[in-house]
């Protein structure tokens, strides 16, 4: 249709070309030649000045010696054709123009032409098939028929709450009387709320796939234009369409395009955005019902909302759509994974454990990755080894193995990141250690990798304290190692952690004895240029930053402790990280004990450094444990 409507656009503008360039070609020969009298013309033939002539009815041209050109009318009854032939005067004849009805068109069709040129391009301008010319008010919302890549509820996986919501609205569709006997009525809408990539929009599509109704769909942006009322105008006929269409669902994406609390930005009651919420609020619940119309919204916003727009009777239902927990991770990669070939090692579980705080978006790259990684070395199918270099992409950045280091910073960044894997395999409540690298990647130089059995919900006083511990475990092994003055500036990243968690426990968590059980978290200096929280004395900040302190000096010492405790475990750790560069769990707690890895040498024969030695440069920044 659109090449069509293109290729007829070209003929007409070939033929309105065409048209202009004969009506005025005349013209433009007229305006050439010197308009004579009769008589003139007469006497020039008389002299035999007249050297050729063109005859076009009563319209005479005419050419004398010196090359000018005149033209003149002769009277409709005189034929001079004779005279000049017998005179040896060259004579051309032209067709006689067309008078009447054919002239008339012929000097309109141009004309016609033009303005329908003109109307085709303000169509185009306007949305073109949306009512023509004037159709710039009309709703962008576009019918989703899926015939090809339809989405149902099966291939929605790690949102079971979100998505037993919106299947009983679906059920409602197909089964009104179910819920009818019971006095129950439709939810006029539901809203989904999540953080970016959890599966909006994705649930929305499964909508459409499993209602077997018409399903409109539109962005909040479509409303809003530059000019006062469009948007409001597109609302009442998006919602012209869903009547005529009902029963239907609409899905508006991202609606704190257009949802905004009101009277909080430029313009007043007089803003566009503002009067399109307004129609949009009456058009949901209004004088009129809507009856038959579902309307389904997605927005990560929820805080920006008008009120009026989350009241019951517009938004009915306000479903949570959260980043999913690891049950629900495993479910998405399986999904994921359906597309991709997986080889025998793969366990989808320990990928679900090592991505926590993974949305669904995050988990589809993540395969994504993992199968160009391996399509990048040849392999036929993904291994367990592309899902880990994946992971460890996506999360911390790529292996920077062009880097240069020098033997003493590796060696630096591989007692760091050993003290960090000991502390935390000797702590009961750290997670278990799954891995431990002196690859560098973004900003870190090496880095020790903790798996949770199952997503922490809450944190005790023990477990953060330990936490703590294995946080410092990365500093107190520099300076069990080469002392206090040769400490790097690597520990910058886990201070900053470390800090995070105990001021978490004083300030928020309740758990300082001597600070009480008060929220401090909201604490500043006065009210002045705040509109909320509190003023603290000076005697409570001190109070606070002695007790964060505190946690942070037991954590470390603590490390230390542990450090001096299993000195030479920790030395065979360093010395296996420096020859192996990455170790996995398993080969971590072998190293330790003095086995063999990978059939190789057993590490316990290998020789180890003397603790008085020094690297002679530590600038470089050694990674925080992760």
């Amino acid at each position: 249709m659109g090449n069509a409507r293109n290729f007829a656009f070209w003929i007409v503008l070939f033929v309105l070309i065409l048209a202009l360039f004969n009506l005025f070609g005349d013209g433009q020969t007229s305006m050439n030649s010197k308009q004579v009298a009769y008589s003139d013309f007469i006497a020039q033939v008389d002299k035999g000045e007249v050297k050729s002539v063109q005859l076009d009815g009563e319209d005479v041209r005419y050419q004398v010696a010196d090359g000018s050109t005149f033209s003149t009318v002769k009277p409709e009854a005189d034929e001079i054709a004779k005279t000049l032939i017998d005179k040896g005067i060259q004579v051309r004849v032209t067709k006689q123009a067309q008078s009447g009805f054919m002239s008339l068109l012929g000097m309109w069709v141009p004309f016609i032409v033009l303005i329908g040129v003109w109307v085709f391009f303000m169509n185009r301008m306007q949305g073109g098939g949306k009512g023509g010319a004037m159709g710039f008010g009309k709703s962008k919302a576009k019918l989703l028929t899926e015939k090809q890549g339809r989405v149902t509820f099966d291939d929605v996986a790690g949102i079971d709450e979100a998505k037993e919501e919106l299947e009983e609205i679906v059920e409602f569709l197909r089964n009104p009387q179910k819920f009818s006997r019971l006095g129950g009525k439709i939810p006029k809408g539901a809203l989904l709320v999540g953080p970016p990539g959890t599966g909006k929009t994705l649930l929305a599509r499964a909508i459409a796939g499993e209602a077997g109704v018409p399903f409109f769909t539109i962005s909040g942006s479509d409303f809003v234009e530059m000019f006062v009322g469009v948007g409001a105008s597109r609302v009442r006929d998006m919602f012209e369409q869903a009547k005529k269409n009902a029963p239907c669902i609409v899905f508006i994406d991202e609606i704190d395009a257009v949802g905004r609390a009101r009277g909080v930005g430029i313009g007043g009651g007089n803003d566009e955005r503002e009067q399109t919420l307004n129609q949009l609020l009456v058009e949901m619940d209004g004088f009129e019902a809507n009856e038959g119309i579902i309307i389904v919204a997605a927005t990560n916003r929820r805080d920006v909302l008008d009120p009026a727009l989350l009241r019951p009777g517009r938004f009915d239902r306000q479903i949570h759509v959260p980043n999913p927990d690891i049950k629900g991770r495993e479910k998405i990669l399986s999904v994921h994974a359906r597309k991709v070939p997986t080889g025998p090692d793969v366990d989808l579980r320990v990928i679900a454990r090592g991505t926590p705080g993974f949305s669904g978006a995050d988990l589809a790259n993540l395969v994504n990755e993992a199968a160009l990684m391996a399509a990048r070395v040849g392999r036929r199918f993904v291994t367990m080894e592309d899902f880990e270099n994946a992971k460890d992409k996506v999360m911390l950045g790529v292996e920077r193995r062009s880097m240069v280091l020098t033997p003493e910073q590796k060696e630096m960044t591989a007692y760091h990141e050993a003290g960090h894997a000991l502390v935390g395999l000797k702590l009961p409540k750290c997670d278990p250690v799954y891995k431990a690298t002196i690859i560098p990647r973004g900003q870190a130089l090496g880095m020790v990798v903790s798996l949770p059995e199952m997503d922490k919900l809450n944190y005790h006083k023990d477990e953060a304290k330990q936490k703590i511990a294995m946080t410092m475990a990365g500093k107190a092994a520099e300076i069990l190692k080469w002392g206090e003055e040769h400490v790097s500036n690597g520990p910058a990243g886990d201070i900053m952690q470390a800090s995070a968690i105990a001021r978490a426990m004083v300030m928020r968590w309740g758990m300082s004895d001597k600070v009480g059980n008060i929220d401090y978290s909201e604490a500043h200096e006065g009210y002045q240029g705040n509109t909320g929280g509190f003023s603290v004395s000076t005697k409570t900040k001190e109070l606070i930053e002695d007790e964060v302190r505190g946690l942070i000096e037991t954590g470390y010492l603590e490390a230390r402790r542990i450090l001096e405790e299993n000195r030479e475990e920790w030395e065979r750790l360093a010395q296996g990280l420096l020859e192996y560069e990455t170790l996995t769990g398993e080969e971590i707690r072998k190293v330790m004990a003095g086995e063999p890895i990978h059939g190789g040498e057993d590490v316990s024969a290998v020789s180890l450094p003397s603790v008085s030695s020094k690297p002679k440069s530590t600038q470089d920044e050694a990674g925080p444990a992760v």
